[in-house]
């Protein structure tokens, strides 16, 4: 199985870029790769339950309902610890299917071969 790793570094500060990051993680879960959304700096805002349901970009599903559907779809989502603690989230609004990692995480799934894209 091939892998894919989504880095998404934005959130409300640019929503297109959130946006299509999981336009394109949802199309790479559903081709059957295995597949990580990697939220990041200020894309961890995004795993805080409640944040991303006011976000819908123009000619694109809503943000809330393509996080949904790729967590529904099989897709893994991690937080960034360091991104996620530096906004003060907490883990009790973390939202469901989402995991907070350390970056040896991401590094040992790209050290398997998966492919990296970042938006």
């Amino acid at each position: 199985m091939s892998k894919l790793a989504v880095s998404i570094t934005s959130a409300k500060n640019d929503s297109d870029k959130a946006t299509v990051g999981f336009v394109v993680a949802n199309a790479a879960v559903a081709s059957g790769q295995e597949t990580v959304v990697f939220l990041n700096v200020e894309g961890s805002y995004l795993a805080s339950k409640g944040y991303a349901d006011e976000i819908h970009e123009e000619g694109f599903a809503p943000l809330k309902q393509l996080m949904d559907q790729f967590i529904e779809a099989g897709g893994t989502v991690w937080v960034c610890s360091p991104c996620y603690n530096k906004r003060d989230l907490t883990e009790e609004q973390l939202i469901a299917g989402a995991t907070i990692v350390g970056g040896a995480r991401l590094v040992e799934f790209l050290s398997q071969g998966a492919a990296c894209i970042t938006y």
